[in-house]
């Protein structure tokens, strides 16, 4: 461990600052890196995430190294604190937050770009942590198209910087003992931690109470190096010995390296071993955590002459990575984000090492372009004004955007019209009948089924609408040309295609509603059973048993629906890329562009399995939809006449279009 002659003061009524080390900056690189790695290979860097709990430790470990000293020295000052946190935090994260606005005006529909501006205003107040917790999880697919997500981490350090020094000046003031104070505030929140972690998820990942301890325990740390000689020095002599007799044949005298090497090792094989053991699926943060947090203790606390920490984590390397690793955790995340929101999917794999090449680049021109500059030199006091200033007018810029929607205003009104509709969820529900004739299959039994209407008309025929949400968005359709001719029986459950006998991992009812089908279509001998899903999706090959069933029940009339035009976003999103890559700024009415080429392979195959072994009759919206031009995106000038809502899911002017083309 480093003595109280590890920090050093430049002047006695001025902070203290602790004296540099070079393994510390290493750390930092590997817990970035450890982030970046996550974020761009999730499948190989699954616990990656857990970079950002060794920065805490880090955080709490100097900053209360500083205070601690400080105190003790009687030249603490919040001023000059709050000072050197805005000039170490502000000047990268400004440019970060006009870049991502700057993006996102060219990318982001208003709706993104609304969300986008409430984030930049969180982020720009510290309070991103809160506005996330609000939203979803962390490891949600949402979370993928945030791009300013990853300020959550900054948010709660923030928070602790403001709580931190506050709480010890005021228990530094009525004499009470520093120690003593950290490890039971730590001890209270890694209590709550552990207590919340089971029942409440995403506020345990998001929330300063249940995430300080992380911070605190470098605090704890930070206390226990400057007071060694105090606590632990004959302690550590003995384990020192005791080690150096286990480990080598000639025991070296009892000088603590035997003990630091150890530690530092030992250190780094539990940060190792967090990064490929834990993934997102785990209760995280939780016992998991420690992992990480007990890693970056160890190394910490062994330091600077330590073996790993002289030579792997003092490599220039490593060193190099750490000084960047600020602005590089800024870059990273909104630059990938990005490029998965203008992709509308994953990016290749080469895709995404270029991003974070080119975010390498980016945080290197930061640290030596904007950070060092601004850090170093005169006018300190002008410097700190002006970035306070810049922080509230760009906090202000982001409100503004999320207050007036986005500003949609910058597009012409078709645009306008076009890329800010959205159904309402109310009406899609309405129009797909929800919970009475479309089920959640992974939530929702079979009896729900019971409260869905349908015509009884004797002097009609019987038209059975059967399949998963691909079925139920043609209820629409059926209901406007076949509803004069047939009684029309809708049963469709998400995630659930028209396949008896099919078990579903995650999809505990489907097998069930589609065995009380069966048994519906027994007692109702339909004249004309249509079978519709996203095909794509399941083993569509299992069809020929389903429909053998049929026959034996002597249904002939049976209709199978082809894929629907898939695009790799919603249809929204891609017209508006589209508008914003077209030369003349076109909105088509029919397009290639973001079309997904799955569903137009797979339909020829479809078709001829239809009429060669199931001997049904094949229905293509792929034909009626698409021609050589690309396929239909709207029928009208407005939003509602858009023909999907989404990916993949028509919408009612979409199915009636769709359907009307069926013949009767």
């Amino acid at each position: 461990m480093t003595s109280i002659q590890s920090v050093r003061q430049a002047d006695s009524d001025h902070l203290t600052h602790t004296t540099y080390r070079a393994d510390i900056d290493g750390l930092r690189a590997i817990a970035v890196l450890s982030v970046v790695g996550f974020h761009a290979f999730p499948l190989s860097v699954k616990g990656g995430f857990i970079g950002v709990d060794v920065f805490f430790v880090i955080s709490g470990f100097l900053i209360s190294t500083i205070i601690f000293s400080s105190l003790e020295r009687k030249s603490f000052s919040f001023i000059e604190f709050y000072s050197r946190r805005i000039k170490r935090i502000f000047p990268a994260l400004l440019l970060v937050l006009v870049a991502s606005f700057t993006i996102g005006w060219f990318v982001l529909l208003a709706d993104e770009y609304k969300q986008l501006g409430k984030h930049i205003a969180g982020g720009a107040g510290f309070i991103s942590n809160f506005m996330f917790w609000n939203e979803s999880g962390y490891f949600d697919n949402a979370a993928e198209t945030k791009p300013l997500l990853h300020l959550w981490s900054l948010g709660i350090e923030e928070q602790f910087y403001i709580f931190w020094p506050l709480l010890l000046w005021i228990t530094w003031t009525m004499r009470l003992n520093l120690l003593t104070i950290t490890v039971l505030i730590a001890a209270i929140s890694f209590a709550l931690n552990l207590d919340k972690t089971g029942s409440d998820a995403v506020a345990v990942f998001y929330s300063p109470q249940t995430r300080f301890w992380e911070l605190l325990v470098g605090s704890v740390l930070a206390y226990m190096t400057l007071h060694e000689h105090i606590i632990f020095s004959k302690f550590t002599q003995k384990l020192d010995a005791w080690l150096g007799v286990i480990v080598y044949a000639n025991p070296p005298e009892a000088n603590g390296r035997t003990l630091n090497n150890i530690q530092s090792v030992l250190g780094a094989a539990l940060i190792i071993t967090g990064v490929f053991i834990i993934s997102k699926e785990m209760r995280f943060p939780g016992w998991w955590a420690v992992l990480p947090i007990a890693g970056a203790v160890l190394i910490i606390s062994a330091g600077a002459q330590a073996w790993l920490n002289r030579v792997v984590l003092s490599s220039r390397v490593l060193v190099w990575f750490g000084l960047i690793s600020f602005p590089l955790y800024l870059w990273h995340w909104p630059l990938l984000s990005f490029t998965r929101i203008v992709k509308g999917e994953i990016a290749s794999a080469e895709i995404r090492i270029a991003v974070v090449l080119v975010s390498i680049l980016l945080a290197w021109l930061t640290y030596r372009l904007v950070e060092k500059p601004v850090r170093l030199g005169k006018h300190g006091k002008e410097k700190i004004i002006t970035l306070l200033v810049l922080m509230l007018a760009v906090g202000n810029v982001g409100y503004y955007c999320y207050k007036f929607d986005g500003l949609v205003s910058r597009f012409p009104k078709i645009v306008q019209d076009i890329i800010t509709y959205k159904v309402p969820v109310e009406s899609i529900h309405k129009a797909q009948r929800f919970d009475t004739c479309f089920l959640d299959a992974a939530k929702q039994d079979y009896t729900l089924f019971n409260a869905c209407e349908s015509p009884s008309d004797k002097d009609k025929k019987t038209l059975l609408l059967w399949g998963d949400s691909h079925a139920a968005h043609l209820y629409t359709g059926y209901k406007a040309s076949f509803g004069e001719g047939f009684n029309i029986i809708q049963r469709t459950a998400g995630t659930c295609p028209p396949i008896l006998d099919m078990e579903i991992d995650g999809i505990p009812y489907c097998k069930g509603i589609n065995d009380s089908i069966f048994e519906l279509i027994k007692l109702k001998k339909p004249s004309k059973i249509v079978l519709a899903a996203s095909w794509i999706s399941y083993d569509w090959k299992k069809l020929e048993a389903t429909v053998a069933q049929l026959r034996k029940l002597g249904i002939v009339d049976i209709d199978l629906i082809g894929p629907v035009p898939r695009w790799i976003d919603t249809l929204p999103k891609q017209l508006y890329l589209y508008y914003k890559s077209d030369k003349e700024h076109r909105m088509p009415e029919r397009m290639k562009f973001g079309l997904e080429s799955n569903f137009i392979e797979l339909d020829p195959i479809l078709a001829n399995f239809a009429n060669q072994q199931l001997k049904v009759n094949y229905i293509s919206p792929t034909k009626i939809l698409c021609n050589d031009d690309g396929c239909l995106t709207r029928l009208g000038e407005t939003g509602d006449m858009l023909t999907a809502f989404d990916a993949a899911h028509l919408t009612e002017t979409g199915s009636r279009y769709l359907v009307s083309h069926f013949q009767k």
